[in-house]
């Protein structure tokens, strides 16, 4: 045993194998926590240690907790499981948080404590399996509880046990370098010792999965087991390779013996063998293995279930009826207990009596003490006669001490003579005098010490013949209290037998109580069966009665919704493809529930809430997709909408037909059916958007970024190579014109760079606050109308950099038109402003990143602004050049160049004003295809074409 001031053993060998070394877990430790789990029956010392751990912020010692947590779920108490159950929750917690580490011990914690969390909820499930996974075939066969479907669910938990497993099994071996001997160092040990628990629990998982695959396939067709089949040699094939590569360390050859796994499963034939005839049925499930059965088989069974649904009735009644015995029993139990409390008083008193009694005794005892105390007086006082004879001979002993100090003085002669004798150098000598010198001090002072001392030991001997007085009084002061406090005692023991015979009095007027109580416990049995029986058929009278009157008002409810399909007060709502969709989903999860209920009920036929609940439930979403289905079908063609309309009457009256024969054998395959039509209609009125799969759309976001800032780069090097070109070639006011304008477009695209740059950076900053638990592309997928708006904008951008190069080389040509320039550099501010308000949508206002991006949209504009003032201007000097000289021209050849330049001005206003509609055409097709490709709806996406058109109107 330890003191109270030492820790206990477990806590100490807890603190020792969860450190921050990364090496393994000493055996020794272990085995010691697990012996103090068996020790107090639970984890209670464990996890007060843990907890006080800083678990989620090192990786190693969270490490080391998940490997000592893995041996002791394994080979520790039974109730480590139930005392860990309350932290499931923040492992999870923790597990996620490791998560986000990708180097080190991060993910190794993070995969490590989900296996954790599903061995403590597989053995939750699963309360036959023990920690180890040691069972035998009987116990197998006994978790299952010969039902095929428990073993069907139960092969499937242990596959998902399996996979975890594997998860840490192959993290484990991806973070070791493998061409080093990783298995002796010591850092390679600290992460390979988990995996002893792993090859032991993988092993059993092994066997007990094969051992039920084929129990299965005795019992169910091969082809619904397929999942099962593909799944294990799935399993089977890492497990064999992980156990080969395990079997190649020296670490584990020491340590566990690896299972070999045969090379080929069952020579290759391990569907042939599953899907083999199995003739025997080792859990006589013949009603769930195809077998085909008469009428009368079936009679039988539907008989063998009433009189177990009868059984369990005459169960709950005898159970009912044995509670309120039990709660009868306990009454008079609690009267007995009382009435032994009464006794136990009485016991107590006369106890007490005696105690008294041997207090009086020792008192005498105490009295003789005193007469022995003052017979010690004298003796004391002998005592000080001789301590005052002990003081002569001290003085005597100091003569004695000051002659030895003398005798001393002529040693210390003899000594140096001695020494003078000695063949020993010079300077031992002197040392040895300086010694003697030393220990004549010495001898001189223990001398004096002892003179004081006996000075001490005397003045001591006459203060204990004061305090030897002083006890003696005390003494004769407690013989007088001894006197008084026994006259007390003799009271105390009158009034105690007296309290004794009023509790023998009160003893037997309890007796006649507990007599006529028992009476009154068999009149109360006799009355409380009969009035059990009565409840129990008035309960199944009401339960029918409330089952047929919540049908009744469903079928109401879906007639309703049948007579109103064709009022006017339809006609002018509009449905929505999308809710219908969702209210069919939400009804084929409502049928499922109402089976499950239902068969619940019939099991058992007191707990009617929930099939209650499902019918209601059944009424009202059934009302709600027929009406929307109307007013859905308002909205699409003829064709489409008449087979929507005759599914939505189908699905009506095949739902009235299955709630009419709900209390018998309902069947809802027909329900079903027509909920597949319809939803089958609704996909086919789904608006058409872009033909991507929407896990690919944050791939294709990341895609057209690139591929935009490629092109503004392959822009950017075009300008820059006609501009050189310009130089070369160009001279006076033509070389100043073009400078101007590819100076002013190189801006401008150096400007659209930026914007790219921080248009990225932003749409990281909303992904990386929006995303929450999930990956980027499962944020793109979820607001895919967002990510389709980044991905047009992009587009936008790029092909209105690529028009606006081309259209200078033209430019710089001489063959192009300031005007292409002009539209093209309004196209970009517009795509590039799209660009800017489709990833300001859903980002934070007060964002650094926004801020940067509304500064590089400012930029953007004003690189604009100077491509529009720079081709205005060199349009303006090219075109002073060449103005006409009217000085050599005559009357008649000016009023015909008059004339032709007013026809040329109408021409051009008549091709003016049918460029504008073919402008405005194009731009309304345009938009219609926008908001087919990116989903827009009607009336509510018309800001894409509002700033388009805003921007060259602004500049």
């Amino acid at each position: 045993m330890f003191s109270n001031l030492d820790p206990p053993p477990e806590t100490v060998s807890i603190n020792k194998a969860i450190n921050t070394q990364e090496v393994a877990v000493k055996e020794k430790h272990a085995r010691t926590c697990i012996l103090g789990t068996h020790h107090e029956k639970g984890a209670q010392t464990f996890w007060s240690v843990v907890n006080r751990l800083p678990l989620s912020s090192n990786a190693m010692l969270c490490w080391k907790f998940c490997h000592v947590f893995h041996k002791l779920l394994r080979d520790g108490h039974p109730n480590v499981l139930k005392d860990s159950l309350r932290y499931k929750n923040e492992l999870s917690d923790m597990s996620r948080m490791w998560g986000h580490l990708s180097e080190g011990y991060g993910q190794l914690c993070s995969i490590y404590l989900k296996l954790l969390r599903t061995k403590m909820e597989y053995h939750t499930k699963n309360p036959r399996f023990p920690g180890n996974l040691q069972m035998s075939d009987r116990q197998l066969d006994e978790a299952g509880e010969s039902d095929v479907n428990n073993f069907f669910q139960l092969t499937v938990e242990m596959f998902d046990y399996l996979e975890c497993e594997l998860n840490l099994f192959q993290t484990v071996f991806s973070s070791l370098d493998m061409s080093r001997s990783v298995s002796v160092t010591t850092a390679g040990q600290c992460r390979l010792a988990p995996l002893i628990q792993v090859i032991l629990d993988c092993s059993h998982l092994y066997d007990y999965t094969v051992k039920l695959l084929f129990k299965l396939h005795s019992c169910l067709p091969a082809d619904t087991l397929q999942g099962h089949r593909d799944r294990f040699m799935e399993q089977f094939t890492k497990l064999k390779d992980l156990f080969l590569r395990s079997s190649n360390l020296q670490y584990f050859k020491r340590l566990i013996q690896i299972p070999q796994l045969p090379e080929n499963l069952f020579d290759n034939k391990f569907d042939d063998i599953f899907g083999s005839s199995f003739s025997s049925d080792p859990f006589n499930f013949n009603s769930q293995n195809g077998v085909n059965k008469d009428e009368k088989d079936h009679l039988i069974e539907r008989l063998y279930r009433e009189i177990s649904g009868l059984r369990a009735q005459l169960e709950s009644v005898k159970t009912e009826s044995q509670r309120a015995m039990l709660q009868l029993k306990g009454r008079v139990s609690e009267l007995e207990a009382e009435l032994a409390e009464q006794q136990h008083l009485g016991r107590q008193a006369a106890d007490d009596c005696e105690f008294l009694r041997a207090e009086l005794d020792e008192l005498k005892k105490q009295r003789e003490d005193t007469e022995k105390a003052q017979r010690s007086l004298t003796e004391i006082e002998r005592k000080a006669q001789a301590n005052e004879q002990r003081y002569s001979k001290l003085k005597e002993k100091y003569s004695e001490l000051v002659q030895n100090h003398a005798d001393l003085l002529r040693k210390n002669a003899e000594v140096t003579k001695q020494v003078s004798m000695a063949r020993q150098a010079q300077a031992d000598l002197e040392r040895e005098k300086k010694e003697l010198e030393d220990s004549f001090e010495r001898v001189s002072d223990q001398a004096q010490r002892k003179t004081q001392e006996q000075q001490e030991i005397l003045e001591s001997l006459k203060q204990e013949l004061a305090t030897s007085r002083q006890e003696l009084q005390l003494l004769h002061n407690n013989l007088e209290t001894s006197a008084q406090s026994e006259a007390k005692c003799m009271a105390q023991i009158m009034e105690l037998e007296k309290q004794r015979d009023s509790l023998v009095t009160t003893a037997t007027g309890r007796e006649e109580k507990l007599s006529a109580l028992q009476e009154q416990l068999e009149c109360s049995q006799l009355k409380l069966a009969s009035a059990q029986e009565s409840m129990c058929q008035l309960a199944k009278d009401q339960r029918k009665a409330l089952l047929a009157q919540s049908r009744k008002a469903v079928e109401r409810m879906v007639q309703e919704a049948l007579s109103q399909l064709e009022e006017p007060t339809l006609i002018s709502c509009a449905g929505s493809t999308e809710h219908l969709l969702s209210k069919v989903k939400s009804v084929s999860s409502c049928i499922e529930q109402l089976e499950k209920s239902r068969s619940q009920y019939l099991t058992c036929p007191e707990d009617i809430s929930d099939l209650l609940h499902s019918v209601m439930l059944l009424g009202h979403l059934t009302s709600d997709t027929i009406a929307h289905g109307s007013s859905t079908s308002l909205r699409a063609p003829p064709e489409p909408a008449d087979s929507l309309t005759e599914a939505c009457k189908e699905y009506g009256r095949e739902t009235l037909v299955f709630l009419a024969s709900l209390e018998e054998e309902a069947d809802s395959t027909a329900v079903r059916n027509c909920l597949s039509k319809i939803k089958a209609i609704g996909e086919e009125l789904l608006p058409r958007g872009l033909d991507i799969k929407q896990e690919e759309l944050g791939d294709l976001v990341d895609k057209e970024m690139a591929t935009t800032s490629a092109a503004i780069e392959a822009a950017t090097a075009r300008i820059e190579e006609m501009l050189s070109k310009s130089r070369a070639g160009d001279t006076g006011v033509k070389l100043e014109v073009n400078e101007r304008i590819l100076g002013s477009c190189t801006s401008l695209m150096q400007a659209i760079q930026v914007l790219i740059v921080a248009s990225k950076d932003l749409q990281r900053e909303i992904v990386e606050s929006g995303r929450g638990t999930a990956s980027p592309k499962e944020f793109y997928a979820k607001n895919s109308r967002w990510t389709e708006g980044l991905i047009s904008a992009s587009k936008a951008v790029g092909w209105g950099a690529t028009i606006m190069v081309d259209a200078a080389d033209l430019v710089v040509q001489g063959r192009g038109k300031f005007e292409e320039l002009l539209v093209c550099s309004h196209e970009i501010a517009a795509s590039t402003a799209q660009l800017v308000a489709a990833s300001k949508v859903k980002a934070d206002k007060d964002s650094p990143n926004l801020a940067r991006l509304q500064q590089a949209s400012r930029g953007v504009n004003q690189a604009t602004a100077g491509v529009v003032a720079s081709t205005i201007s060199g349009k303006s000097q090219i075109e002073e050049t060449d103005n006409m000289d009217f000085s050599s021209m005559t009357l008649t050849q000016i009023k015909r160049q008059e004339m032709d330049s007013q026809v040329r001005v109408l021409e051009l206003e008549n091709e003016l004003q049918k460029e504008r509609q073919k402008l405005g055409e194009l731009r309304k097709k345009h938009y219609e295809l926008a908001g087919v490709a990116e989903g827009w709806e009607e009336g509510t996406e018309a800001s894409p074409p509002t700033l388009q058109e805003a921007v060259p109107e602004k500049e």
